[in-house]
């Protein structure tokens, strides 16, 4: 196994030109486990430790533009106005220490569907720039994933910067485990309620081959709060219409029985993340004050960090 270590972002495209097999490694929190129980070997490490470009990141008006290499400890740390979804998902990354190395690159770039970062970027709304010496490209959050542990890069590209759009409003993050922490999510929910467009986007992790958006589920619940004035009255939503939605979300899944859980529990914890998380997020756009036209607080609905639990039961008790 080669180490390729360049100093600068050029050399680094060049360098993944030149070997398309290379295996890219930042924080190692993936990578270096496969390696270690050669579960993987490949014939070059590109190391890009040395490029400093990768842990930075900017807030524009629209959107924050996030480093591949930035760990999830300055997410939770600087960005938690800004990205209160991926925030809350960083949180329930392994420990401490992995939260110092890891990184929302290493989550796209592994692809794997329990990576707790994905759920925080579809329902926020991403986009993943790809570079190589070819040019650049942005590729939607929902495009990039292709298959379990497959994403859209092409052999020659890596992640300079994931493009996130900044909150107008509540987001919220629902992790199940076997336990509490430093566990592999059995499924994952976030939400996040755009008051600007009027509409809720949502993201499932570790319930389908990929991780996914219920767009079937968002369809319904942005005609239902249009029609039913929720936007503008700020009313308690209905627990018919959080029932509805709840479903759709449930039947969007397409599980796998595993060590972790069977696809019955992962389809029953997905409804039970999604009408929960949904009335999180609810409460805090409630307390914004929509009803003056606000509507626009980033707060997650507790502030102190995602909702994790190691049991759903059937009857829906001890739930995150």
């Amino acid at each position: 196994m080669e180490f390729l270590r360049p100093a600068s972002w050029e050399e680094a495209l060049a360098a993944k030109a030149e070997h398309p097999t290379a295996v890219p490694i930042a924080g190692g929190t993936d990578v270096m486990v496969e390696i270690n129980f050669d579960h993987r070997r490949p014939e070059y490490l590109l190391d890009l430790n040395r490029i400093a470009e990768l842990r930075e990141w900017e807030t524009g008006e629209e959107h924050v533009r996030l480093g591949a290499s930035v760990p999830y400890t300055h997410i939770i740390e600087h960005l938690r106005t800004e990205l209160p979804g991926l925030a809350l998902a960083g949180h329930t990354v392994g420990s401490p220490q992995i939260r110092n190395r890891g990184s929302v690159g290493g989550n796209l770039g592994a692809a794997s569907p329990a990576g707790d970062s994905h759920p925080a970027l579809l329902a926020a709304g991403t986009e993943v720039e790809a570079v190589s010496v070819r040019g650049t490209r942005l590729i939607p959050a929902e495009e990039f994933y292709t298959g379990v542990k497959r994403n859209a890069l092409a052999d020659d590209e890596l992640i300079r910067a994931v493009h996130i759009r900044k909150a107008h409003g509540p987001q919220q993050f629902s992790k199940i485990g076997t336990r509490n922490a430093m566990v592999i999510a059995v499924c994952a929910f976030g939400i996040a309620l755009h008051p600007e467009t009027r509409t809720v986007r949502t993201g499932v992790g570790s319930a389908a081959p990929t991780p996914f958006r219920a767009t079937a589920a968002e369809d319904f619940l942005n005609a239902a709060l249009e029609e039913g004035g929720f936007w503008d009255s700020g009313k308690i939503i209905t627990p018919s219409v959080a029932k509805q939605f709840a479903e759709l979300c449930s039947g969007a899944c397409n599980p796998i029985d595993d060590v972790r859980g069977s696809a019955r529990y992962r389809r029953h914890a997905v409804g039970v993340m999604a009408r929960r998380t949904l009335g999180w997020a609810w409460e805090s756009y409630r307390a914004s004050g929509p009803a003056n036209g606000s509507g626009s607080g980033t707060g997650t609905g507790t502030g102190t960090g995602a909702r994790t639990s190691g049991n759903i039961s059937e009857g829906g008790a001890q739930c995150a």
